[in-house]
């Protein structure tokens, strides 16, 4: 017999999120925890039966061995043939770019994003559909209702399989085809941007620096930036994978990204700079002396689309997630294309995407990305503001300053209260919500409110409504606060607090942004009373 069957059981309180499973590698590794998961995928999602699968990761500890636990439940549900990463890598936007060019059923992705990696670090698993993109909650759904019962699964008795030599294996009757991380991606980036006007830019002494955080897109990064595009050698720093991230948070931010900072300060500073997260779909975006939000980005990628080949006719139209500032919004309505407003998580976009109603779409949480893929993808936001740049021959700061001139700046702010009491950061949204449709009208630093609700979503296409989506309080003067809980934790409840102020005034647009939204940060404290409730006196990340 070529597999076993074994006894499993539920998850019980382990619910699967919104983008799959995201725990502490010590949950994985206890019991059945990983192979429930994967079994109720395939039982869910029959078309992987006889069908293709794409499977890889960041390369954060655990990958390694999770991959070969899901090869040999592959080969025994009756999997055809499954794409490897080498090395079992794979950026999560590759893996949706392998999904789409071989009309793949699903891909599973092994990442726990950008949180930290190591034997005390995180892992997580998630499922993306034939479309390329994370799965939609009706296929959430079914997954988490078949795992609350599920008895047994199979796995091949077969040894370990190979996946550092490029080839095609055998597994029991499943073929394996391990490819290069890179290949296909980098093909692809080479179809939708100028890599002769880039390659012009950094030959002509412009300097950039790119931090892979020790992430996945350090291979990515080496063959594009350096090989293909004639960047020194160099210009990528933390370029190896490693399970740990050498100890490092690989999130693009401020804060745990300050090296790449520190190299685009003063005048010996780096023309540009950019960093990418653990499974590489965010980025951050950086100039000399100058820091571009991620909600800023989207909007000058959108105003300045037609300078991508790709997109030289124009783009139908753009979303953002509900958090994500108004910036785009103003493009959008400059443009006079669409502009959609959805919850956060990428499988939102995914409809307008696939409908065409949409090319450009981003999150304030550093995901920024176009209808290429059905992911956020960070190297593809990197080469768009280079394809920019090119175009413009201008700097960052005076690319977006511009931007600012012409439609407005959007200051804005996000604060996070990470490792926050469950309970705590339950009271302070339910305490919000009970006061919800007293607010509107009154006074709250001085400003009126004009409208408080809990965002609730309808998507255009299927008509699925995603309710509870985040609290927003919007003011007369078009500021906003906006209050939500977020998913992407794995201790405690994170509260992020996100803070807009539109000032269309070019000469007050130079203000430091903290200092612009004080009213705003006052207001939110008056509010929800962040303070008392869930006692902390200040965020523990500002971006």
């Amino acid at each position: 017999m070529p597999f076993t069957t074994y006894s499993t059981h539920p998850y019980k309180d382990q619910r699967p999120g919104t983008s799959g499973l995201r725990k502490r590698v010590e949950v994985f590794r206890q019991g059945n925890y990983l192979k429930n998961f994967v079994q109720s995928v395939i039982d869910t999602q029959r078309e992987l039966v006889g069908g293709t699968l794409v499977l890889g990761g960041d390369g954060r500890f655990f990958n390694r061995e999770a991959i070969q636990v899901i090869l040999k439940m592959a080969a025994a549900n009756g999997v055809a043939r499954v794409f490897v990463g080498q090395g079992g890598l794979l950026s999560t936007p590759a893996a949706s770019c392998v999904i789409r060019k071989y009309a793949a059923a699903g891909g599973l992705i092994l990442s726990a994003s950008h949180n930290p990696g190591g034997p005390d670090g995180d892992f997580g698993i998630k499922y993306n559909t034939a479309n390329g993109g994370p799965a939609p909650e009706k296929v959430t759904e079914a997954i988490f209702a078949r795992s609350l019962e599920i008895a047994n699964f199979l796995s091949s008795n077969a040894g370990d399989v190979d996946i550092d030599t490029l080839g095609t294996v055998m597994l029991d009757k499943m073929k394996i085809e391990i490819i290069d991380p890179v290949a296909d991606y980098a093909e692809l980036m080479q179809s939708i941007f100028d890599f002769d006007a880039i390659r012009a830019l950094l030959a002509g002494g412009f300097r950039m620096r790119f931090d892979a955080m020790h992430a996945v897109t350090g291979p990515y990064a080496v063959r594009i930036f350096e090989e293909l595009l004639g960047a020194p050698a160099g210009t990528v720093i933390n370029g190896q994978p490693l399970e740990d991230f050498g100890g490092h948070h690989p999130d693009p931010n401020l804060v745990h990204a300050a090296e790449l900072v520190a190299m685009t300060r003063g005048a010996d500073g780096v023309d540009f700079a950019a960093a990418s997260d653990g499974d590489g779909d965010r980025n951050m975006i950086l100039g000399r002396d100058f820091f571009v939000t991620p909600s800023d980005s989207l909007a000058v990628l959108a105003a300045n689309a037609t300078l991508i080949p790709a997109h030289a006719g124009g783009i139908p139209g753009v979303a953002r997630s509900m958090p994500t500032s108004q910036a785009v919004d103003r493009v959008a309505n400059a443009l006079n294309i669409a502009c959609f407003e959805t919850p956060t998580g990428w499988k939102f976009f995914g409809n307008l995407l696939d409908d065409g109603r949409i090319a450009f779409c981003g999150e304030e949480s550093f995901g920024t990305g176009s209808s290429h893929v059905r992911e956020k993808d960070g190297l593809w936001a990197v080469l768009a503001w280079l394809n920019v740049l090119a175009a413009r021959s201008q700097s960052v700061a005076d690319i977006v300053n511009q931007h600012w001139q012409q439609y407005g700046r959007n200051y804005y702010s996000r604060h996070d209260y990470e490792g926050v009491s469950t309970k705590k950061a339950n009271s302070l949204m339910d305490a919000l919500r009970a006061r919800l449709p007293s607010l509107p009208g009154t006074l709250l630093e001085g400003v009126e409110i004009a409208y408080a609700d809990d965002f609730s979503y309808t998507d255009p296409i299927d008509g699925s409504v995603s309710a509870k989506q985040g609290i927003r309080i919007g003011f007369a003067d078009g500021s906003r606060v906006v209050f939500r809980l977020s998913g992407t934790g794995t201790v405690g409840a994170t509260l992020r607090v996100y803070l807009e102020s539109y000032e269309p005034d070019p000469t007050r647009q130079q203000m430091e942004t903290q200092s612009a939204l004080a009213r705003l940060i006052a207001a939110a404290e008056s509010v929800a009373n962040i303070a008392s409730t869930i006692d902390r006196q200040s965020p523990d990340v500002i971006t």
